[in-house]
């Protein structure tokens, strides 16, 4: 087990944590936050995001991201943020690996209809599915429901979450309601996640064609990078100027992310981790590095997200997951005999038909879609 008295005062240390729901024998060989990362691996929820769509649907291509390789790529910048700043790398790697559990086939259309569908019975919101996963549906061990979590693991799975919701949750809700803050480690993870899905989203604009380095022109941090590149190597081919160029645009959102939180954190001085709960969040970009961020973000929702052809296969995406939900809810006995609720009303049983689609990978989706709708099909 990997010492933790290099870690900063106000890093979280797995031995003082608020523990688990249902009380374990503490892991020899390991700490505990590196057992929660374990459990999250060798999860089913886990493998199932590998065809999960991040943009574009599996089908699409075989180089483009899905949520697995997205959550890899958010773990690992969450590591180096967090060595660098001296936190708990094992705790960010766990909410990191974790934090897309929930996440619903289709990306983010798909948690849109599900929500839509839930309205009368609750919602659906893909972090507190997230939740739900690793506290109830998965069934790996014989002690409890889900993988029995550490508090500050699910603390960071659990991202935002309404007042109204976070008094369902008990304890690892209730910051929603004292709005007091989670670990640093988690807050880190936060910006990991944004960092990666800003980038690589790019990467899979610019190879799948739909955005090109000309209309990137307009993200000031990107174009600024380029002209580096361009630069430095002159004729540098295409796919190797762009990984050139997205390498210097992470960097220099990591580097600006790491200089400003270490300023925050030196000027609050928290010496505790309940220290961190009380203050303003500490990790965060400069005023201007948050603009340069966001202005990525808004290039990519109108170029991008909402490109003709993602809007076509999000039409089709939507499509599908109403579609089934309908189903499933007018006729239960089409669903698997593990989802199909006995008592517990109509609420109960929109729950586990959202617990069904919500665990879908895209495929399935499609395949289960085409079972109950195509003449075709068996």
């Amino acid at each position: 087990m990997l010492p933790e008295e290099h870690l900063a005062p106000y890093a979280a240390r797995s031995n003082e944590g608020q523990g688990r729901r249902v009380a374990e024998p503490a892991p020899v060989s390991r700490s505990q936050f590196q057992r929660d990362r374990d459990r999250i691996i060798h999860s089913s929820a886990f493998r199932r995001l590998e065809y999960k769509t991040q943009v574009f649907l599996n089908h699409e291509g075989d180089l483009f991201r899905t949520r697995l390789t997205h959550s890899l790529e958010v773990a690992q910048i969450g590591r180096s943020l967090a060595r660098s700043l001296s936190l708990n790398e094992d705790l960010v790697e766990a909410i990191a690996l974790a934090h897309d559990l929930g996440h619903t086939p289709f990306g983010h259309v798909g948690q849109d209809v599900l929500n839509l569908c839930m309205k009368d019975h609750g919602g659906f919101e893909h972090n507190l599915q997230s939740l739900r996963v690793v506290d109830q549906l998965e069934q790996h061990y014989g002690a409890f429901d889900g993988l029995n979590l550490m508090f500050e693991t699910r603390e960071g799975i659990l991202k935002h979450c309404s007042p109204a919701k976070a008094r369902e949750l008990g304890a690892v809700g209730q910051r929603f309601i004292d709005q007091t803050q989670p670990t640093l480690e988690a807050q880190v993870t936060n910006l990991a996640d944004e960092i990666a899905y800003n980038n690589h989203d790019i990467d899979d604009g610019l190879r799948s064609g739909l955005i090109t380095l000309e209309d990137l022109e307009e993200v000031a941090l990107f174009a600024r990078h380029r002209r580096e590149v361009e630069s430095e190597f002159p004729g540098l081919p295409g796919r190797r100027a762009i990984h050139e160029t997205l390498r210097r645009v992470i960097n220099a959102l990591v580097a600006d992310l790491i200089a400003t939180s270490s300023a925050q954190i030196k000027a609050a001085q928290p010496s505790s981790v309940d220290d961190v709960r009380r203050c303003a969040p500490l990790i965060c970009f400069s005023d201007a590095m948050r603009a340069c961020a966001t202005e990525m973000k808004t290039f990519l929702y109108a170029h991008l997200y909402r490109h003709y052809q993602v809007n076509r296969m999000r039409t089709k995406a939507s499509r599908i997951v109403h579609e089934l939900f309908d189903a499933f809810m007018v006729e239960p006995i089409l669903l698997p005999p593990a989802y199909l609720m006995q008592s517990g009303g109509l609420a109960a049983q929109a729950r586990r038909i959202a617990d069904y689609i919500a665990g879908m990978t895209d495929r399935y989706a499609i395949r289960e879609h085409k079972r109950l709708f195509s003449v075709d099909e068996l």
